[in-house]
């Protein structure tokens, strides 16, 4: 493990803590979760199974203490977990033969999907939704899937050109 790049992951991740917790509800007191976007960023920079996992579980707990959803900070717990097994594996296969703004696109749309899904999925057989699954998934989960490759793309051009200014100091 890089303590460097575990200290970038650590900033990175507070930095997603607070665009999730200032981010505006878009349905039924819902928001996009900006902290996926940091955790994608955090594990493809630091390329190792165990801080992946790592980055997973302090996502889920940063999420789920900021969750506005009743009943939300176990399935926010449990689908960061998940997902983040899912990006890692993704990056191992990918991260070298496609553009790493390519990946990061669709890592981020990917991502987003089986979170939102995880997470709805999980609240709905340990409590019960607001509204029906298929309505949460149109109105929340797939326009949070647009808003974080947004910023995803956008956050991993600027940790991309901090990256690069670092190493040459």
């Amino acid at each position: 493990m890089n303590i460097k790049k575990l200290i970038i992951s650590s900033l990175l991740l507070a930095m997603g803590f607070i665009l999730h917790e200032v981010s505006p509800p878009l349905f039924l007191g819902m928001r996009p979760d900006f902290l996926l976007s940091m955790m994608f960023i955090s594990i493809y920079i630091t390329e190792d199974f165990k801080s992946s996992i790592t980055i997973g579980i302090i996502s889920g707990i940063l999420t789920a203490a900021t969750t506005t959803f009743p009943g939300g900070q176990i399935p926010n717990l449990i689908d960061k977990i998940i997902t983040c097994n899912f990006i890692y594996v993704f990056f191992k296969l990918t991260k070298n033969r496609m553009s790493s703004h390519i990946v990061m696109g669709f890592t981020s749309i990917v991502g987003t999907l089986i979170s939102g899904s995880l997470f709805l999925g999980i609240a709905l057989l340990l409590f019960s939704l607001p509204a029906p699954f298929s309505v949460l998934f149109i109105t929340v989960v797939l326009p949070a899937c647009i808003i974080n490759m947004a910023a995803t793309l956008l956050l991993f051009n600027i940790v991309n050109i901090s990256l690069k200014r670092l190493n040459n100091i």
